[in-house]
C-alpha cells in the first residue's frame, strides 16, 4: 500500500523510514514498528489453530495455482468459507497463485482471480508475471505480494515492482538484514521476510534437482525433498564403491539445509524495516503451527509493549524446541552461513515431543480428539492459546460411552480429566521415551 506519511530513519529507535502512524505502536516512550505475524494454513483445522495461537495473517494455497501442492488446500468454497472465519476474527488472507505458469494453465487464472477477488481475500501471493497481467486485468484492484520465488534481492527490482503498483515483497531468503536495511531506505511497499521454518539449498527455493531426480516439479509445487536425502561420492572405474565426503561412511546429507529460527532477534528485523514476519510450514504439523505461531506472538507482543526493556525469554525458546525441526540457524541475515548452515549427518527431523491430542469443544468438558496413542499413567502437556503449558498425568480416560479406557488411539474421541478448563484448540503432547 502507498505510504501516506513517511517517518524520517532512525537508528536509536530503530524506526525505519515509510511507515505511518496507524502502523506504529507506542511501546513504552518509544514509537516502534508494529511487524504483522503471518502463519502457514495448509488446511481449515491449522488455520483455525493459527488464528487461535495469535496470527495476524494466515497464507493460504488453492488446490490449483499454488506451490506446497502436497498441503491439505482449498477448494474455492472451502476458501470463501475461510475467508468470513478469519476476517470475522481480524485476521488477514493471502492467497498463494505462486506456480510457474505453463500456457496450458493461462485460460482458467482469470476467473480463478476473480473469484478469489470475490470472496474478499487480502492479497494474491505471485512470481509468474503471467498473474500480475492477468490479475491486472480481471481484477485491477486486487492486491499483489510478490512471492519469494522470484528473488528480490535488491532495491532497484523492488521499486520496479512498487512502480507497478505491488503492494508487498516477499524478500529473497538470501538477504542480510544490512541489505534489508537499505531496501527499506530506497523503497515504500511492504517488506516481508522469513523468520522461522525449514530452509532450502537452492537460490529461493528454485530447484531443479527434484524435477531431474524424479520428474517432480519443485517449481510447480511437487517438490520431492531431494536435498534431504543421503549422499555419497561414487569414482567412474569403480562402480558401487562409496566414499564418505564426511566420516560417515553410510554417506552424508551434505544438501541439507538446518531450519531458521530469528525469534532471538526480532528487535534487529524491526529495525531493518520488515513489516510481516513469515513461519514456514503448510506441510507442517497443527501442533507445530499452534506453538510456534504462540511463541512468536508472545515474543512480538512483548516487543511491541516495550521495546527499551525487551528480553527474549527462555521459555519461548523452549517451545521452539518443543516441535519438530533440523538444528536452527539464523539463516543469511548476519552473513552468508557457509558450512554451517547444513546439517550432515542426518537428515531426521529433532522430535523431542509427540503431537498426542487435541480439544475443539470451548469451554471443554474434556473431549479430546486422539492424535497419537495415549495409556492411563501417561504424562502429558496441556497447551492452549493463551495460558503456560500445564503437566499431569493422565489417571483415567473413557470412551463417548463412558465406558472406562486404559489406551486410546489416533482418530478415537475420549473423555478424560484436564487440569484446567481448555480453550479450544487446546493440544496434549507428551515427551518422547522408549515407551511412547
Amino acid at each position: 500500500m502507498p505510504l501516506a506519511r513517511p517517518l524520517r530513519n532512525t537508528e536509536q529507535h530503530g524506526i525505519a523510514m515509510g511507515y505511518r502512524e496507524e502502523d506504529l505502536a507506542l511501546g513504552g516512550n518509544i514509537l516502534v514498528r508494529k511487524m504483522e505475524l503471518l502463519a502457514p494454513a495448509g488446511n481449515r483445522e491449522k488455520a483455525e489453530v493459527a488464528i487461535a495461537y495469535g496470527a495476524d495473517a494466515i497464507y493460504v494455497g488453492g488446490k490449483e495455482y499454488s506451490l506446497r501442492a502436497g498441503a491439505g488446500n482449498f477448494t474455492l468454497p472451502e476458501m470463501a468459507s475461510l475467508v468470513d472465519y478469519a476476517h470475522g476474527l481480524g485476521v488477514k488472507v493471502y492467497v498463494a497463485v505462486n506456480s510457474l505458469l505453463h500456457n496450458e494453465e493461462l485460460p482458467g487464472l482469470p476467473r480463478y482471480l476473480e473469484s478469489l477477488a470475490e470472496m474478499g481475500i487480502d492479497a494474491v501471493i505471485f512470481a509468474d508475471p503471467a498473474v500480475y497481467v492477468i490479475c491486472r486485468e480481471a481484477v485491477p484492484d486486487l492486491p499483489l505480494h510478490m512471492s519469494t520465488q522470484a528473488s528480490m534481492t535488491n532495491w532497484e527490482s523492488i521499486r520496479f515492482w512498487q512502480e507497478m503498483g505491488v503492494r508487498r515483497v516477499i524478500l529473497a531468503r538470501e538477504l542480510s538484514l544490512g541489505e534489508i536495511t537499505k531496501i527499506r531506505q530506497e523503497v515504500d511497499l511492504e517488506l516481508e521476510a522469513f523468520v522461522h521454518g525449514a530452509m532450502c539449498v537452492s537460490y529461493s527455493g528454485r530447484c531443479l534437482l527434484s524435477n531431474y531426480m524424479t520428474g517432480r516439479d519443485a517449481n510447480r509445487g511437487q517438490c520431492a525433498q531431494a536435498c534431504r536425502w543421503r549422499y555419497a561420492l561414487m569414482e567412474q572405474k569403480r562402480p558401487g564403491e562409496f566414499y564418505p565426503i564426511e566420516e560417515d561412511s553410510h554417506g552424508t546429507y551434505i544438501l541439507n539445509s538446518k531450519d531458521l529460527n530469528m525469534l532471538a532477534h526480532l528487535p534487529e528485523m524491526a529495525q531493518a524495516g520488515i513489516d510481516s514476519l513469515k513461519i514456514e510450514g503448510r506441510m507442517k504439523s497443527v501442533y507445530y503451527v499452534g506453538v510456534v505461531v504462540k511463541a512468536y506472538r508472545q515474543a512480538l507482543d512483548a516487543y511491541h509493549a516495550n521495546p527499551s526493556t525487551y528480553r527474549v525469554h527462555p521459555k519461548w525458546l523452549d517451545e521452539l524446541d518443543k516441535v519438530s525441526h533440523r538444528p536452527y540457524t539464523t539463516g543469511f541475515y548476519f552473513g552468508s552461513p557457509g558450512a554451517e548452515g547444513q546439517h550432515y549427518s542426518t537428515s531426521s527431523y529433532i522430535r523431542e515431543h509427540d503431537f498426542v491430542g487435541i480439544i475443539f469443544d470451548t469451554p471443554s468438558d474434556g473431549r479430546v480428539a486422539v492424535r497419537n496413542r495415549l495409556r492411563t499413567g501417561d504424562v502429558v502437556e496441556l497447551i492452549t492459546p493463551s495460558s503456560p503449558p500445564v503437566a499431569f498425568t493422565i489417571n483415567e480416560m473413557w470412551d463417548e460411552m463412558g465406558t472406562p479406557l486404559s489406551e486410546a488411539h489416533p482418530n478415537q474421541e475420549i473423555y478424560l480429566e484436564l487440569p484446567q478448563e481448555a480453550e479450544a484448540f487446546a493440544m496434549l503432547r507428551r515427551k518422547v521415551t522408549k515407551n511412547s
